[in-house]
């Protein structure tokens, strides 16, 4: 996935195959149900990552990410950009 709009998508499947409504997940998220639904349609300019990261979890997703053009350790990442640890 790679836009906001795909991962709606992502979250409408999931929740359609586990059988659940738009208030059932809002409710167990702790989110309104108009703005899961706005979201799901690519249209959420409110939903943010505790948003995201709740209704994720309600669904049994996880999500991952990746930093493109960083390879390497957490350590070589901190002593690249001179943090110390």
């Amino acid at each position: 996935m790679q836009t906001l709009s795909e991962l709606g998508l992502a979250v409408a499947q999931r929740r359609r195959a586990l059988g659940m409504t738009q208030i059932d997940v809002a409710e167990r998220a702790g989110v309104a149900s108009d703005t899961l639904s706005r979201f799901e349609l690519g249209k959420a300019t409110d939903f943010g990552a505790r948003k995201l990261l709740a209704v994720l979890a309600v669904l049994g997703m996880e999500m991952q990410y990746s930093l493109e053009g960083h390879a390497g350790s957490l350590e070589s990442l901190a002593r690249e950009h001179g943090v110390r640890r």
